[in-house]
């Protein structure tokens, strides 16, 4: 996988790799989440272009077959719900967003089968605004 994450980023989500307390529940999300950050080039967070997906980025995408748009924002699990928008980066959708950039394609492997979606853009990123520790 190609991508970058944030410094602050990385040590969070790595840190939250590591917690006890989601072992028992997600350890399968959470193995999976910890080798894809392994693999994104880490950056500093005030260099972070403003097209990618970090943590606490809203971001519009479309699913290629429906054509149907919707908005997220990636979260850390304690503040994850789907009906509020709000998707954890241990998810499998959360996992395919995080690191990418608008314009991009992106596969989630879901309950109901493999969604193709196209990130359309990043309407807010922390990092942009200059929040660089949320």
């Amino acid at each position: 996988m190609s991508g970058m994450v944030t410094s602050v980023d990385f040590d969070r989500l790595n840190y939250m790799t590591q917690r006890p307390n989601y072992r028992g529940v997600h350890s399968e999300h959470l193995s999976a989440l910890a080798r894809q950050i392994q693999q994104l080039k880490v950056i500093p967070s005030d260099r972070a272009p403003r097209n990618l997906v970090t943590m606490n980025s809203r971001v519009r995408v479309r699913d290629l077959e429906s054509d149907e748009t919707e908005v997220y924002t990636l979260v850390y699990p304690d503040e994850a719900d789907i009906e509020a928008g709000r998707v954890s980066a241990i998810s499998p959708l959360g996992r395919a967003l995080l690191g990418r950039r608008a314009g991009e394609e992106i596969e989630v492997v879901a309950p109901m089968g493999v969604r193709r979606m196209k990130i359309e853009k990043v309407l807010f990123q922390p990092e942009a605004a200059g929040h660089f520790e949320l």
